[in-house]
């Protein structure tokens, strides 16, 4: 019925909105479609939840198992121990080591692991060879990209695309159908960034004092209580003044000189000298405080904040944190970190004069964290922070490496002969790693980011509601009469900068679930192969590179390379452009109508 299509359009209208937006996360949004698709009727229950059952979903799963013991065996160091040795080249030959280790990694690997996984190292030689992280981080971040449409596994994008053909009775891609295309990307745009694109990266230092990198928001005070405080010997936990985190105390000297840890239990006495942050607010009231003497405001350098036991740290806040959204007081931070303190904030678009403790947090956040080296150990080892002003060292399980890397060797090897689908070998191959003890069964879960296999469950109700009802062939029909008189090529040139538009502004799996329905609806009206059209999306839906928000990676890179939007746009924009010209005439090379 013409009112169902209608209805599938207004959906997914109102979803792309909310995707650019970004009011609501992409996981929340994709399942909200989904359910919006069931209440209306579109789709029946088995349809609307068919998407957690998908094959691409299954396997992107097991491959998070997969990339999450092949970490912990401490071999991928490896690549961030050569890149340090890189330090002292030049600018030309670190933008290509980067690239080219990026993109090898990126194509059995989550590119946005991968990226994770070097950043801190390129920020540690950036600093060594004195180059402006700018320089670095954005070949970083679009080498990952590249690297991961090099193969089926590179990127759940891929997955995807495999499993919405492989359910309208397509065959699905092989694990290296990709490769030859992909390197073509690669290589052309590693020459792009080492040429043009160098010329186009911006030379910005990172900002030099901690009131000028962070939205600090705040003074740094040394107070004085005398005996007319009246919360005198009551814990820091039950003090007015520190209860709704406007006012954090950082260091106790008592009477006698000693120097206290601030815990929440610690008690206030008389003749103690606290160190504290406040906003300029609350300093007013300070002054006004009975019992509370204002004896220094300090200025913002890491010795004002710091002492012996404890410094600083920077961590990015990852693109599918369970932090996001959520403010520092409200998670209760330093109780979920080990008594790590959040002293500083940088907001992905730009600094705000928001409390800290009430800020929201988004992804790629940069919380300036002061911790002892004990307990900064709780956000090294959480999937929510990325610690990027130190670099860990792993030490290597020999045994564990061979088990793990053999695992992988089969997984890959099987699929890619025919042996078994990668679906099958996925899962299996994620069990006999349990089963090895290269990772355990709670680790496995954690790996697995669940905000992505239910933004692909969500995303998937999408492209099945558009072929269900028909949207998809009316839409194809449309395309073929505006680009069809003009042949296949001009068609698909159009399908692939029609992705890599969309997947600049929202998310690339719910571009390629929303498009790749149609692609073959197009392929069928114009009576050629469907695999052309299907590759323009796959490829396009990864290639993002105009915007901070296409692409995970890219929004991890923002805040530490000191980036902005304009950036994107003025690096990217040629570089997306250069890559539709090669897809419009080497995607029919390598897959023929």
């Amino acid at each position: 019925m013409i009112e169902d299509v209608w209805i599938v359009f207004g959906i997914i209208s109102f979803a792309i909105i909310l995707f650019f937006t970004e009011k609501f996360t992409i996981d929340t949004v994709a399942i909200g479609v989904m359910v919006l698709f069931m209440l209306f009727g579109i789709l029946d229950l088995e349809e609307g939840l068919a998407g957690f059952s998908n094959s691409a979903t299954i396997t992107v799963a097991s491959m998070f198992v997969i990339s999450q013991a092949i970490f912990r065996t401490g071999i991928l160091n490896q690549f961030s121990n050569y890149l340090s040795n890189q330090a002292g080249k030049s600018e030309t030959k670190l933008i290509l080591t980067l690239m080219i280790s990026a993109g090898l990694l990126s194509a059995i690997i989550n590119d946005t692991a991968v990226v994770a996984l070097l950043m801190p190292t390129v920020i540690y030689i950036s600093q060594k060879n004195q180059i402006p992280p700018s320089k670095l981080l954005m070949p970083l971040s679009f080498g990952a990209l590249m690297g991961g449409i090099c193969t089926l596994l590179g990127t759940s994008t891929n997955i995807l695309v495999s499993g919405i053909a492989e359910k309208a009775g397509l065959p699905p891609f092989g694990v290296f159908e990709m490769s030859a295309m992909g390197l073509v990307f690669l290589v052309s745009g590693t020459l792009y960034m080492i040429t043009i694109g160098k010329w186009l990266l911006p030379s910005r230092e990172s900002k030099s004092g901690l009131s000028e990198s962070l939205d600090l928001g705040n003074y740094v005070v040394e107070v004085s209580i005398t005996k007319d405080y009246e919360n005198l010997q009551e814990p820091i936990l039950n003090q007015k003044l520190f209860k709704d985190g406007s006012v954090k105390a950082l260091q106790i000297v008592r009477e006698n000189g000693n120097k206290i840890k601030v815990y929440p239990n610690t008690p206030v006495l008389e003749g103690d000298l606290i160190r504290i942050i406040s906003d300029q607010i609350n300093l007013s009231k300070l002054k006004k405080l009975k019992g509370v003497e204002i004896k220094a405001e300090l200025d913002w350098k890491e010795e004002s904040v710091t002492d012996d036991d404890e410094k600083l740290y920077e961590a990015v806040i990852t693109p599918h944190s369970s932090l996001i959204n959520n403010s520092i007081k409200s998670i209760n931070f330093r109780q979920l970190f080990d008594q790590v303190l959040v002293i500083g904030i940088r907001h992905r678009a730009g600094l705000f004069n928001t409390l800290l403790s009430k800020a929201s947090l988004k992804p790629g956040d940069i919380l300036l964290l002061r911790a002892s080296e004990e307990s900064i150990q709780s956000v090294d080892k959480s999937e929510d922070l990325l610690l990027i002003s130190a670099r860990k060292e792993i030490n290597l399980n020999k045994t564990q490496v061979y088990l793990t890397l053999g695992t992988l060797a089969l997984v890959i090897g099987l699929a890619a002969f025919g042996v078994f689908p990668i679906t099958l070998t996925a899962v299996a191959g994620a069990v006999v790693i349990i089963a090895l003890r290269s990772i355990s069964p709670s680790e496995a879960y954690k790996a697995i980011d669940w905000k992505v296999i239910f933004m692909l469950a969500g995303v998937l109700s999408m492209g099945s509601a558009l072929q269900k009802t028909g949207g998809a062939e009316l839409i194809g029909e449309g395309v073929i009469r505006i680009f069809g008189s003009f042949g296949p090529r001009v068609v698909l040139s159009a399908i692939f900068g029609l992705t890599f538009l969309l997947t600049n502004v929202m998310s690339n799996n719910a571009s390629a679930a929303l498009l790749a329905p149609i692609a073959i609806s197009i392929a069928a009206g114009l009576n050629v192969d469907t695999r052309p059209f299907l590759m323009a999306v796959t490829f396009a839906a990864s290639l993002s590179f105009m915007t901070p928000m296409g692409y995970q990676t890219n929004t991890m890179i923002y805040n530490p390379g000191n980036y902005r939007f304009t950036d994107f746009l003025k690096v990217g924009t040629p570089l997306n452009i250069f890559f539709w010209i090669i897809a419009t005439f080497g995607i029919p090379i390598f897959f023929p109508f």
